[in-house]
């Protein structure tokens, strides 16, 4: 059994997919940081980077947003990817690879443009002048004159059917359409009837391009229930359960038009209990924040993050499943388990970019390929575009994953201000012994004899204890005075040196 369920809170919506009662994948959105990606802005440039052929535009929208030389140019490959498709006939503009961004974009150039990748931390979205507007069964290329078929409809009359249709589409050369997997089961009246909304938005949108004066918004992709809702009808899952009413009353009328589609169960949570704790999501959560995890087979996974990649280390931890007549095919299970829940375990985390892979030492290059091959397998259902490279001798798997919005970390946590991501700071005992040097050098070098010594009240409960006296005593060899001041404001490896005449800062 697959379904979703629909948390709604004031200042967030989360979105829990189920396969047979198991956290399958997690979508959290906050109200403050909806996503964007699918908006379609007006912007202005704001700067242009020669040297690597790209400029910034701002769309309002906090961070600049990024756009490079070849999301601008036509670019059948990035279509084909994007839209998993073969297009029958290239552009001409594909062979145009000496076009610099300054011959297409000025200073303060008022664009149409749209996200094709979230802001994330201080990176501005990513955007493409290659504007996309999709519909349910169709998606319109308003600046690219391609018109193809999804391959994943592989049936060749549903192909050549939907070949026909969209030749036979009346619209301004420069434009095209891509028939999406959805489209296979919809008429030929559904079809044109969703060509025509389609060119009415482009429509709305150009008109309110003239309008609007300065950067602004212009179109907003579907919400986070909107999309939940598609996703059900398009996988064919068996329910959506809703824990607010309106909300669901509202998934009731989106679901209308596609019912003879799919006649999915949508249905409301009455429980008392909160629906996320019903169905055992929110221990699911909690899991997928830390950075150890458990495998039933008592191994486990250790999650850790740079700032180039994301590395997991798969250990054989209390396992006891060994069998002492064949050592190597234990490891080998404990590593197709390990291949599993870290696939689970990407989309719940939603965990983006380069990751290293550390399963645990094999021999036999069959049972690598064994352990790659169920990775592969397991990776095939995520939702983002995946590419696993191969197997090193060392047991290192390297892969990236499609970062397309911000991780479950990023979302819900933020940085310690102790510590600033570190997860250490000093000793209490090394930040006296840097305190003595500075307060030795204050006196010696700056002649500073009348000193007030600003710090966190801990460390100085610490310098009680062990050092305050002595520091005293220093002082007094130097024919200097200190004072303190604990400062609850302060970071707890923080100290600041005044001067008790001025009152004044010194800088050591």
């Amino acid at each position: 059994m697959e379904e979703i369920l629909l948390n709604i809170e004031p200042k967030q919506v989360r979105a829990a997919r189920l396969k047979n009662g198991q956290l399958y994948d997690l979508i959290v959105e906050r109200k403050r940081d909806r996503q964007m990606t699918g908006n379609i802005y007006k912007g202005r440039v704001t700067n242009i980077l020669h040297n690597i052929q790209s400029a910034f535009i701002d769309i309002k929208e906090g961070e600049n947003g990024f756009i490079h030389i070849s999301d601008i140019l036509e670019n059948s490959k990035k279509f084909e990817e994007m839209f998993d498709m073969d297009f029958e006939a290239k552009s001409k503009a594909d062979e145009n690879k000496d076009v610099r961004i300054d011959q297409v974009l000025k200073p303060d150039q008022l664009v149409i443009v749209q996200v094709v990748k979230e802001a994330i931390g201080t990176k501005g979205a990513r955007l493409t002048s290659k504007i996309s507007i999709p519909g349910r069964y169709l998606v319109l290329l308003p600046n690219s004159p391609h018109r193809g078929v999804s391959r994943k409809i592989e049936d060749r009359s549903a192909r050549d059917r939907l070949k026909r249709i969209i030749r036979a589409f009346e619209m301004p050369q420069d434009m095209g359409l891509i028939c999406r997997t959805a489209s296979q089961q919809a008429s030929q009246e559904m079809l044109i009837a969703e060509a025509h909304e389609l060119l009415t938005s482009w429509s709305d949108i150009v008109e309110n391009f003239k309008k609007l004066h300065g950067p602004g918004l212009l179109f907003e992709e579907s919400d986070i229930i909107k999309r939940s809702l598609m996703t059900a009808v398009d996988k064919k899952f068996d329910r959506l359960l809703v824990d607010d009413y309106p909300t669901f009353q509202h998934c009731k009328r989106l679901h209308a038009p596609y019912a003879a589609e799919h006649p999915l169960r949508i249905e409301f949570f009455r429980d008392k209990i909160p629906m996320f704790e019903r169905f055992g999501v929110e221990r699911e959560i909690d899991k997928s924040l830390k950075r150890k995890m458990w495998l039933a087979s008592g191994g486990y996974l250790f999650f850790d993050q740079t700032e180039a990649m994301h590395t997991i280390d798969v250990n054989s931890g209390r396992s006891s499943n060994f069998d002492s007549q064949n050592v190597e095919e234990s490891l080998v299970r404990i590593n197709l388990e390990a291949a599993e829940e870290l696939a689970r375990q990407l989309r719940i985390r939603n965990m983006g970019g380069l990751i290293v892979i550390d399963f645990i030492d094999m021999r036999s290059k069959k049972n690598q390929r064994r352990v790659l091959d169920h990775l592969r397998e397991c990776m095939r259902e995520d939702s983002a575009k995946c590419s696993i490279i191969g197997m090193s001798e060392l047991g290192l798997v390297e892969m990236t994953r499609q970062r397309n919005r911000e991780s479950l970390a990023q979302t819900i946590f933020t940085h310690c201000p102790y510590c600033t991501g570190l997860g250490k700071i000093k000793s209490h005992e090394s930040v006296a012994i840097e305190l003595e040097r500075n307060l030795k050098k204050i006196i010696q070098c700056h002649q500073q004899f009348a000193i007030k010594v600003a710090l966190h009240p801990e460390l100085m409960k610490h310098l009680e204890v062990e050092d305050r006296k002595f520091l005293h005593e220093i002082a007094e060899s130097l024919n200097a005075r200190i004072d303190w001041e604990p400062s609850d404001t302060l970071h707890l490896n923080d100290f600041h040196f005044y001067s008790m005449i001025t009152g004044k800062p010194l800088e050591v």
